[in-house]
C-alpha cells in the first residue's frame, strides 16, 4: 500500500512538471521575454507553486485572422472588356449611403453620366473633390492622351474610379459597370482598361417603309447605350412614306410620321447616351413618296415610262427641292454624320442608260464633256448634294453602288462608302474602293442585313454567325479583305430593313435583332475570336436584356 501511494506521488509529479512545460514553450515571451515589446505587461502564465502544481492566468484572445480573397476574374460584360488587371479583394458592390462622385471642375461634362448612373444602381449623387467609403468617383483625366471612348475602371479599397480622355468614354465605364452588378451583383477587384475597336459602331433602321413609335426607337437607344454602340443611322424618306414631319414641304408627309419635337426627343437622348443619329434622306432614286406630290419631277425613259422612285436628274427643279429638304432637317439633326443615299438610282440599272435616258445622257454632255455618261450626271447630283451638307461639318455617306468607276467624274473623296452590295450592275468588290483610298463602313447584306418578310433570298442573320464568323474585314459575302486596309474600315452596323413591313411586329424585330445587335458590338468592340463559346455568350445577352 506505500508502495502505490510513492508511485502515485512520482507519477502526479512528472505529471505536473511536463504540463508547465508545455505551457511555457506554447506561448510566445514566456521565457525569457526577448521577444516581446518594450514595456509589454508579463506573461500572465507563471512558474509552478511550491506545491509543484502549474496555474494559469486567462489568455487574451488573438486577433482575428486577415480576409483572404482569391485573384479576380474579368468581369462578363458585352461587348467583352479587352483588357482587366486582377487583384485580390472583396470587390465593390452598391450599398446604403453610397453616391456617385465628381469634381466640380467636371460638373458640366460628367452630370448626366454620373445621374444616370446613380438612378440605375441605387446610389446618391453629389460633387465632391474626395470620394468617401463606397462610393464611384468619375472623372476625365487631367491630361487626356488616351484613345477616344477609352476608359479605366478601377475596384480597389471599397470604391469604384472611372477615368477617361472624354465623355463618351467614361460612360462606356459606366456601361461596363452597371453590367457587372446586374450579371453578378458586384464588379471584381483590378483595373479594367477598355477601348473601342473601330470608331463607327450601331444600328440602322428603316422608318419610311415601317413606322416605328418614338418610344419604341428610345428603347433601341438605350439598348445601343448599354452595348457601347454609338450610331443610329435613320432612313425616313422612300417609295413608300416620307416619316417627318416638313415645314417647306407639307405635302410629302406620310402619316403616321414623327414630328419635329418627337425627333427632338429622341436625338436629344442618343446624345446624352453619346449616339449620333445619321439621318438619310435618299436622293435621287427611293424619292416615290416625294414624287407623289411632285409628279413632273419623275424620270421617264424613251418610251414615256415612269421610272419607280427616280426623280429626273436632268431638271433642276429636282435638286432645288431636295437641297430644301436638306436644309431644312440639318438643324434638326446635331450629330456629326449624314447619309446622302445615292443607291440603285434606276437609271443605271438597265443595259444602257444612254440610250433609255437620252435627256440624261444629253444633260451629261452638256455639263461634264462629250465624254460624259448618265453615270456622271448622277455622281455630280451625288457630289451636288454633298456640297449642301458639307459646310455643317458633318461626315457624308453614301451607298457603295452610288460610286461609279470609269467616269469623267469621280465622286468627293470625304465621302464615306457605306458598302451594302457587290450584286448591282457593274459591281465592284471592296478592294476596289480600298485601294482607292476610300473609307468604308460594313454593312454586309450577308451578315447585317435584318430584311422584314426575307425577300429577294435574304435570310434573318442570327447572332451566332456574326459572333463566330464575320469581323469588321469581311465586308462583302463571307471572305475578309486582308488586315492592312484595316484602317480604312470605319466600323459597321447591323440594317434593318422593311420591304415586307407587315411581316413582323415592332416587338418582333426588336426581339430578333436583339442578339444580333450584341454580337456585332461584341465583333466592332474587339474583332478578335471572342473568349467566350456562343451558347455563354447567348446566356449572357439573355440575362442582361
Amino acid at each position: 500500500m506505500m508502495r502505490d501511494t510513492r508511485q502515485s506521488r512520482r507519477v502526479h509529479a512528472i505529471a505536473t512538471a511536463t504540463v508547465a512545460a508545455l505551457v511555457t514553450l506554447a506561448v510566445p515571451g514566456c521565457a525569457g521575454g526577448g521577444h516581446g515589446e518594450a514595456g509589454a505587461a508579463p506573461s500572465p502564465l507563471s512558474a509552478a507553486s511550491d506545491s509543484g502544481a502549474a496555474t494559469a492566468a486567462p489568455a487574451s484572445s488573438p486577433p482575428a485572422p486577415t480576409p483572404s480573397y482569391p485573384l479576380s476574374t474579368a468581369p462578363r460584360v458585352i461587348p467583352a472588356v479587352r483588357e482587366h488587371v486582377p487583384a485580390r479583394g472583396p470587390g465593390w458592390k452598391p450599398a446604403t449611403g453610397a453616391r456617385v462622385v465628381i469634381a466640380p471642375a467636371d460638373r458640366t461634362a460628367l452630370t448626366d453620366e454620373a445621374r444616370l448612373l446613380a438612378g440605375e444602381l441605387g446610389l446618391g449623387f453629389t460633387e465632391s473633390a474626395a470620394p468617401g467609403p463606397g462610393d464611384v468617383q468619375l472623372a476625365l483625366d487631367a491630361t487626356p492622351s488616351g484613345k477616344p471612348e477609352s476608359y479605366a475602371l478601377t475596384v480597389q479599397g471599397g470604391r469604384v474610379k472611372i477615368s477617361g480622355p472624354d465623355e463618351a468614354g467614361v460612360f462606356y465605364g459606366t456601361r461596363t459597370l452597371k453590367q457587372e452588378v446586374r450579371t453578378a451583383g458586384s464588379a471584381p477587384e483590378g483595373t479594367v482598361r477598355d477601348a473601342p475597336d473601330r470608331p463607327q459602331r450601331g444600328l440602322n433602321l428603316d422608318i419610311a417603309r415601317k413606322n416605328f413609335t418614338p418610344d419604341w426607337i428610345e428603347a433601341r437607344l438605350r439598348e445601343m447605350g448599354d452595348l457601347k454602340l454609338n450610331q443610329l443611322g435613320l432612313h425616313f424618306s422612300d417609295d413608300q412614306a416620307f416619316r417627318i414631319q416638313s415645314d417647306t414641304h407639307p405635302e410629302i408627309v406620310s402619316d403616321p410620321h414623327l414630328t419635329k419635337a418627337e425627333v427632338r426627343r429622341i436625338t436629344a437622348l442618343a446624345a446624352s447616351l453619346h449616339i449620333t443619329v445619321v439621318p438619310e434622306i435618299d436622293s435621287p432614286g427611293h424619292l416615290g413618296a416625294v414624287l407623289r406630290a411632285h409628279p413632273s419631277l419623275q424620270l421617264h425613259d424613251v418610251q414615256g415610262r415612269a421610272v419607280k422612285g427616280a426623280v429626273d436628274i436632268s431638271n433642276p427643279a429636282s435638286a432645288k427641292l431636295v437641297d430644301e429638304l436638306l436644309r431644312e432637317y440639318l438643324p434638326l439633326f446635331p450629330g456629326g454624320a449624314w447619309h446622302l443615299g445615292a443607291d440603285e438610282y434606276q437609271a443605271l440599272v438597265v443595259r444602257d442608260p444612254q440610250a433609255s435616258f437620252p435627256q440624261l445622257a444629253a444633260a451629261a454632255r452638256q455639263r461634264y464633256g462629250s465624254a460624259a455618261r448618265v453615270q456622271d450626271l448622277a455622281t455630280g447630283w451625288l457630289n451636288d448634294r454633298a456640297a449642301v451638307v458639307r459646310p455643317s461639318g458633318k461626315a457624308l455617306k453614301a451607298w457603295n453602288d452610288g460610286f461609279f468607276a470609269g467616269g469623267v467624274v469621280a465622286a468627293a473623296p470625304d465621302l464615306q462608302a457605306e458598302y451594302w452590295t457587290g450584286k448591282e450592275n457593274g459591281a465592284r468588290p471592296p478592294l476596289a474602293y480600298l485601294q482607292a483610298g476610300r473609307k468604308v463602313v460594313n454593312l454586309n447584306d450577308e451578315y447585317l442585313y435584318y430584311v422584314l418578310g426575307q425577300p429577294n433570298q435574304f435570310t434573318y442573320p442570327t447572332g451566332r454567325r456574326i459572333y463566330e464568323q464575320w469581323t469588321p474585314l469581311v465586308l462583302r459575302g463571307t471572305t475578309a479583305v486582308p488586315a492592312r486596309y484595316g484602317p480604312q474600315i470605319l466600323g459597321a452596323r447591323l440594317a434593318v430593313w422593311c420591304d415586307l413591313s407587315g411581316a413582323q411586329t415592332q416587338a418582333q424585330v426588336a426581339d430578333g435583332i436583339r442578339t444580333p445587335l450584341a454580337a456585332l458590338s461584341q465583333k466592332v468592340w474587339d474583332p478578335r475570336a471572342p473568349q467566350l463559346p456562343w451558347t455563354a455568350f447567348k446566356a449572357l445577352a439573355d440575362k442582361l436584356s
